[in-house]
């Protein structure tokens, strides 16, 4: 099986499923999948990835996996009692074949303390069933070249002496072994500029710091949870405060686009926060933005910690940290371009929230073709409230 560890995921799913578990033991959600990919048929797999899906669901946590999870200074005994019980339910979770030709639908529906865990280990099934069906001699040969020249980009470079990356690739890997052989290569070759992975299991087996604090799916279930929706943002934001207490003070800054973001992430929320996630749009203007916000709310930026996770590249995070040196803390959290880089095109699969309480919620980015929402009237209402310009939404909304 692909998924044999609950670990197996991203750190960022277990720390927003403690708020869940605090905060919002009663939310009803929904996600849905989607694959960005023009031309890709998922059709014949689709059985072999339910009996993927039916064996995750199988899965309980082990004693050494909760003692893991119990030693991070951010969870809470509760939360690891919770977790003792804890399987995916698999009558939440469906899976056929779309209508459209090669699409898959799959949905979500059910408890957000129940169902948050599916996500990532759903996105990685699909597409490790789908490589290993149409690539049955990987070119793992050429993926190592790739890895290293990488490494050398970084190795010996006095510049980048305070350069560090992570590995954010387990939603698209190409599989999950090859996944470890890079994360292991990172941490044998890159040393002290390598700083971790997101994947939890893969940080207890290697002795790794796991990364991670929120995601939009988070910020997005405000829409359907907070007093109203143009303080959904500040609501999510001070939630967070309140369960971590000044911990994992990493904020999120695309739900509503990096204008919207501004404007709700005061001189408290500078303060009390280490610094935010950039995941869209252009990151040398979004972080020249949020330099100066910084200076405007008397905070100095050097202090300050600026993530980047686009769809980054070596060469790109290693111009982001020349650029901002001096400025700022930089971190840089690669995926795609790490964990399947083989000369194969990946798969550009996600699953967002798309329902929360019964009511549509949405994701509004810099960057349009990001944007997924089933209901238009919805997306339109979201960017009147936020003052969101229409290009920013773009034409990708699904009905």
């Amino acid at each position: 099986m692909i998924i044999t560890s609950l670990l197996d995921t991203d750190l960022y799913k277990f720390t927003m499923m403690q708020v869940v578990l605090h905060q919002f033991p009663a939310a009803q959600v929904e996600y849905k999948y989607k694959c960005r990919t023009p031309g890709i048929d998922l059709h014949p797999y689709v059985d072999e990835i339910r009996e993927e899906i039916d064996a995750l669901c199988e899965l309980r946590f082990t004693q050494e996996e909760l003692d893991y999870l119990g030693g991070l200074r951010f969870i809470k005994s509760d939360f690891v009692d919770f977790l003792r019980l804890f399987h995916l339910p698999r009558r939440c979770i469906s899976v056929s074949k779309s209508q459209s030709p090669g699409e898959l639908d799959i949905t979500v529906q059910g408890p957000w303390l129940h169902t948050i865990l599916f996500e990532i280990p759903v996105l990685a099934i699909v597409n490790e069933v789908y490589f290993r069906n149409n690539h049955l001699v990987p070119a793992y040969a050429e993926g190592r070249q790739r890895l290293m020249s990488k490494v050398e980009l970084v190795r010996g470079d006095p510049a980048l002496r305070d350069f560090h990356i992570a590995d954010y690739g387990t939603r698209r890997r190409f599989s999950k072994a090859w996944h470890e052989e890079v994360i292991i290569t990172l941490k044998d070759q890159m040393r002290e500029n390598f700083s971790g992975t997101s994947n939890v299991y893969f940080a207890m087996k290697h002795g790794l710091t796991p990364l991670g604090t929120m995601a939009h799916e988070y910020l997005q279930a405000c829409q359907g949870l907070g007093p109203r929706l143009r303080d959904s943002q500040i609501y999510g934001f001070e939630v967070w405060a309140r369960e971590y207490r000044g911990d994992l003070g990493i904020a999120l800054s695309d739900v509503y686009g990096m204008s919207a973001f501004l404007r709700d992430f005061d001189m408290y929320f500078c303060k009390l926060f280490d610094g935010a996630r950039h995941d869209s749009g252009d990151p040398f203007t979004w972080g020249e933005r949020l330099l100066e916000h910084y200076k405007q709310n008397r905070v100095d930026p050097r202090t300050k910690i600026l993530v980047f996770s686009d769809g980054l590249t070596f060469p790109l995070a290693i111009s982001l940290a020349k650029h901002f040196a001096g400025r700022c803390i930089t971190a840089f959290g690669i995926g795609t371009n790490l964990t399947n880089d083989l000369s194969y095109q990946p798969l550009q699969v996600v699953m967002k929230m798309v329902k929360c309480n019964g009511q549509p919620v949405a994701k509004v980015s810099d960057t349009p073709e990001k944007t997924m929402c089933e209901d238009k009237a919805y997306l339109a209402y979201l960017r009147q409230v936020f003052e969101i310009p229409p290009e920013q939404v773009g034409e990708t909304a699904d009905d």
